[in-house]
């Protein structure tokens, strides 16, 4: 930890260093199978549409404009839902909010299954679309706020990476059902509605969550919760923290200040509209945007993208392949984004995963041959999923919950998802059209001086969290003046051990 780290954490709180330097432990994970659960959900329900309108357009007769709509409406949905959810989570509370997002998502899943006709299905995709951008922001910064220094990063990632089994569910249910010959008017019904249960098993647990104490402290002021919630994470005597919190006292032989020590902070006063904020924002709102155009476009699209590639396959055949892309090479790229994250630091994994993509698809764009080439062609389609995920889909999920200060943290994170909601819904629309107009090579084109943009504004823009504690690294206080002191936890644990 810095020095000025160390000074950042004694001004705002020495109960923050409790938070900070707690060892990982089963709470934390409780906090991430919460949120995580939510994610499983949010990817199944997004990219599953991609199949049920491919089984649909013959059965319903959907136009291109009605099924790229269908493919893209969540998504659309889902900037109204994080811009709500974040601004709701600073006024209110995280935890007052908490649970309502994936309500929204089992309400939308099952009426989704059981629509009679394309309008009713696009409504219903609105509402699923709401719940996912809601739990963007709602699971990522709670995650946030929980986590320690050491594993920040590892933790926000993990509950982002449950989305490569939501993205293997998908494909492995619809090749179940068809495989199994269920008939196609009942199939997509099971596959929309099946989307509802991770998402009811997490509702409990979403709604009996303790207020982060990030919040309670700094924008509650509600130190005895606080202590309390930092005990609970933490493992230390809440006796101990009640003693801490009460202006100070000694521990180990050092004088640990309370609250009221003469620090100064910038979370209530903090303004997106103004520097570094509006800066950070940019960045994180624009590579998200940048990554999701090529993402959501690719994935959505897929079975169209497979289709093109080998128009004589069946929609089991594509079905299986795209399982197989996720199953091969996404699902590895999201965890070692989660393993390496608090070790080689989110800038460099963001990077130099826009510029692998970049490569792939601009080799399949311009190599003579390679669409030509099934074989050749999933290749470097997986290797850019690998580095996808290896890259920016991971990284721009944590970026937003760590460089915003406590006060503006819900809704910094709600803007920064909802830009990368509309590069999805840009992406999930066009590329149908796109795919139609110029070809899997016009299409690859694209999206390759996409992700070469997103490497500029990676490195220009945005900075470098790890082994920052949140404070620090959100730019929280004002004032660093004041000597450091020691964190509580490291005292307090020598003091109960003694």
């Amino acid at each position: 930890m810095s020095e000025s780290d160390k000074q950042t954490q004694s001004v705002i709180s020495p109960l923050y260093g409790a938070l900070d330097e707690a060892p990982l432990n089963p709470r934390h994970w409780l906090t991430v199978l919460t949120a995580g659960m939510g994610f499983f959900t949010d990817a199944y329900d997004l990219f599953i549409i991609g199949t049920v309108t491919a089984i649909l357009t013959p059965i319903w007769h959907l136009t291109t404009n009605q099924l790229s709509l269908l493919n893209a409406i969540s998504l659309l949905a889902a900037v109204v839902g994080a811009v709500t959810f974040g601004k709701l989570m600073d006024v209110f509370g995280r935890k007052a909010i908490y649970g309502t997002e994936v309500t929204l998502l089992v309400i939308g899943a099952i009426a989704s299954a059981f629509s009679t006709s394309f309008v009713v299905l696009f409504i219903f995709r609105i509402v699923v679309g709401l719940g996912v951008g809601g739990d963007y922001g709602t699971s990522a910064v709670i995650t946030s706020e929980y986590s320690n220094r050491k594993n920040r990063g590892r933790l926000i990632g993990t509950v982002f990476a449950m989305q490569g089994f939501g993205l293997l569910a998908g494909p492995a249910v619809a090749a179940i059902l068809l495989g199994t010959g269920v008939p196609h008017a009942l199939a997509w019904r099971l596959m929309l509605g099946l989307g509802a249960i991770p998402a009811a098993t997490v509702v409990y647990l979403r709604r009996k969550i303790r207020e982060t104490p990030r919040y309670s402290l700094a924008i509650k002021g509600d130190e005895a919760t606080t202590a309390e919630t930092v005990r609970w994470v933490a493992g230390s005597s809440s006796h101990t923290m009640s003693r801490t919190i009460e202006g100070g006292q000694m521990v180990g032989g050092q004088m640990v200040g309370g609250t009221a020590n003469g620090g100064s902070t910038r979370s209530l006063k903090a303004k997106l509209t103004s520097r570094p904020f509006l800066l950070r924002l940019i960045g994180t709102a624009g590579c998200w945007f940048l990554m999701d155009i090529a993402f959501y476009g690719n994935s959505v699209s897929s079975p169209l993208i497979l289709k093109a590639l080998q128009p004589h396959a069946t929609l089991l055949t594509n079905i299986l392949i795209a399982g197989a892309i996720f199953a091969v090479f996404a699902v590895p790229g999201y965890w070692m984004a989660v393993g390496l994250m608090d070790k080689i630091g989110r800038k460099w994994i963001q990077w130099q995963g826009f510029l692998i993509m970049a490569l792939a698809f601009g080799a399949i764009a311009i190599i003579p041959g390679v669409i030509k080439n099934p074989v050749f062609f999933l290749i470097l389609f997986g290797v850019s999923y690998f580095f996808i995920e290896f890259g920016p889909n991971e990284t721009t999920f944590v970026y937003p919950a760590e460089i915003f200060p406590t006060a503006v943290r819900g809704t910094g994170y709600g803007i920064s998802a909802a830009g990368g909601k509309i590069g999805a819904f840009i992406g999930a629309l066009l590329v149908p059209h796109l795919l139609k107009a110029f070809g899997i090579g016009g299409v690859m084109g694209i999206m390759a001086g996409v992700s070469t943009v997103g490497i500029l504004l990676t490195l220009i823009v945005l900075p470098e969290p790890m082994g920052h504690n949140l404070e620090a690294a959100s730019g929280e206080v004002l004032d660093q003046s004041q000597s450091f002191v020691p964190p509580v936890s490291v005292s307090v644990r020598k003091k109960e051990t003694a």
